[in-house]
């Protein structure tokens, strides 16, 4: 059977399971719909939270990124996982002791401030809505390139599933989707990493197949053969870094308490029974998300071998099917510079030319244009020829590879599945964000269990609109734009919750002026570098040399200085707020999330 209809097959039944999943656990009060009703196992709660976790970033844009930056991209894989390790330790518990639905609902509460709510439900959509774009992006080229479909209207039928089952099912229905969308994205990250491994290096585990001899050559290392073609063609060694310290550490840490920081991840931890099925589930998070992170150097490394050995000095009138599919979509690009016929891929050590590779045919032009463009009329003057979207290394890894058409199907339905739970997760925060603790706790706190239900699903389809967007006018690559959500976290939430949990003369002016700052900087310094706005500016203007990406850090750090010196000047908060900070450190006597 072919791959088309294969992934007909497959992306039907995996939408079928989740769309019953949707209908079988349908929320029927605002505790189902914000906290899937509290009765989550750990077990499904962990592995529901990696769903949520592993976004088309992961899936996708990762394994592409550490393909085209080698070394420097492990800052990836390094500020996710020991992002989680920082939840379990210094949060998971004490939020899920505090027993509040949201993000906002622990802040306002904690700081005993409508006006603090306010700032974190600011922040809780500026986070959201940055990190769904990348998202609808990743739904976008997965339906354009397996559905044949145009990217606009691939984005416009994952809103459609995605606000089906966020809309009807909510937190409880997302919860038992996620299950089923680990299951399905883990499987498909996976069998073909197997496969490829077996392939190239006779070894079924692609983590040791990655530093193993090749099969076609027992005498050399897969990552010798890599590093010796990189340096051939003019690129830095594979396993080598050219990224300055101080921005691998500053973006590392901005992942890391990023991580710690994600509404969308931090509320299902209010989903389980107990304070300890809290940590349980993170630790079970961390598990299955350990499982596919640690896979993934290993499929970059694969994905960047099999590209340069199938495209380098080939003619282009003898290149796979696959090459000229993905060129159709504009997410490769080819200009004949020398007029050979043959394709030259080429880095920045070649005849003193620029590298601009990883950037797709949409940068071609000299500006960001729509992806799916394929006129390129000012080149590089480099001898480059090739450009290739590093958001496509994963899916096309198993057509470059050559492997069975039912691997490159299961592909196409983990990736969305990859996309799409997260994209969920991230519609019930925004939504939350609004119908809770914007309406009931701030404008109409009156409002009906059942008119609070109606305005959070309302809120949804709001959302999904916006995101779908961005995801038709993405700002960048999907792993670059979701590296700015963390930054935005860590600006802005991260010293709020660390300061409201541990030290108890935290006030609401220090938590306010310390959220705003660092929410402005982190926006402004992103707008500036990125967006061009403000005068722009290159990396050579970085402060620090300190990327956009990393610099979450250093407005993280700018935060808690504010945040405690303002609440050094001004009066500590009342008894009652200290009581409860001492409180929900002890491991005992948590009760049910509430709304309250």
């Amino acid at each position: 059977m072919d791959a088309q209809t294969l992934t007909y097959i497959f992306v039907g039944l995996s939408f079928a399971l989740y769309i019953g999943i949707a209908i079988w656990s349908r929320a029927g009060s605002t505790k189902e719909f914000y906290v899937a009703g509290g009765g989550v196992s750990p077990l499904a709660n962990g592995m529901a939270t990696a769903a949520d976790w592993m976004s088309a970033a992961s899936f996708i844009s990762m394994a592409g990124i550490i393909s085209f930056m080698g070394y420097d991209g492990s800052v990836f894989l390094m500020g996710w996982t020991g992002g989680y390790v920082l939840l379990a330790l210094l949060l998971a518990p004490y939020l899920r002791k505090f027993g509040k639905f949201t993000v906002p609902d622990f802040i306002g509460d904690r700081y005993y401030s409508n006006t603090a709510r306010g700032v974190a439900v600011i922040c809780a959509l500026l986070v959201s809505f940055t990190y769904i774009a990348g998202q609808m992006r990743g739904v976008g080229v997965v339906f354009s390139r397996f559905l044949e479909v145009e990217i606009d209207t691939g984005v416009y039928i994952g809103m459609a599933i995605v606000l089906f089952y966020a809309v009807l099912g909510g937190m409880k229905g997302i919860t038992y989707t996620q299950v089923a969308q680990y299951c399905v994205l883990i499987f498909a990250f996976l069998v073909p990493a197997i496969f490829i491994s077996i392939q190239m290096t006779d070894n079924p585990i692609p983590m040791f197949g990655m530093g193993d001899t090749l099969a076609s050559n027992p005498d050399t290392y897969m990552l010798d053969k890599l590093d010796g073609l990189s340096q051939e063609l003019g690129f830095n060694a594979y396993t080598e870094g050219s990224k300055p310290m101080i921005d691998v550490f500053a973006i590392t840490l901005a992942l890391m308490v990023g991580t710690a920081g994600l509404p969308h991840v931090i509320v299902r931890f209010f989903t389980v029974k107990r304070v300890k099925d809290a940590r349980k589930s993170a630790g079970f998070a961390l598990l299955f998300i350990g499982i596919l992170y640690i896979t993934a150097p290993a499929v970059a490394s694969f994905a960047k071998l099999n590209l340069m050995e199938t495209v380098r000095n080939t003619p282009y009138k003898e290149l796979p099917a696959w090459f000229n599919t993905w060129e159709d979509l504009g997410l490769i690009g080819w200009i004949d510079k020398n007029e050979d016929g043959k394709v030259q891929y080429l880095g920045e050590g070649m005849n003193g030319g620029e590298a601009i590779e990883g950037k797709g045919p949409e940068f071609l032009d000299g500006e960001t244009g729509a992806v799916g463009q394929r006129v390129v009329t000012n080149a590089s003057a480099n001898d480059n020829e090739l450009y290739v979207d590093r958001d496509i290394m994963v899916l096309a890894n198993p057509e470059i590879a050559d492997l069975p058409n039912w691997v490159i199907a299961l592909v196409a339905a983990g990736c969305l599945a990859a996309a799409l739970s997260t994209a969920a997760g991230l519609l019930l925060v925004i939504s939350s964000s609004v119908s809770h603790d914007l309406i009931k706790k701030m404008v109409y706190p009156k409002i009906s269990d059942k008119g609070e239900l109606i305005a959070a699903r309302l809120a949804s389809v709001v959302a999904v609109v916006v995101a779908g967007y961005f995801g038709i006018n993405p700002p960048g690559f999907v792993a670059a734009v979701v590296a700015l959500a963390f930054g935005l976290a860590a600006a802005s939430f991260f010293p709020a919750i660390i300061l409201g949990i541990f030290y108890k003369k935290m006030n609401k002016e220090g938590a306010i002026s310390g959220m705003i700052v660092g929410i402005s900087l982190m926006l402004f310094y992103m707008l500036k570098f990125k967006f061009d706005l403000f005068g722009g500016g290159t990396a050579d203007d970085y402060w620090f040399g300190v990327s956009p990406e990393g610099f979450g850090s250093i407005a993280m750090v700018i935060n808690f200085i504010i945040s405690i010196v303002v609440s050094k000047i001004t009066a500590a908060p009342p008894q009652d707020v200290q009581e409860i900070v001492e409180n929900i450190r002890i491991p005992s006597g948590a009760g049910e999330a509430t709304g309250h």
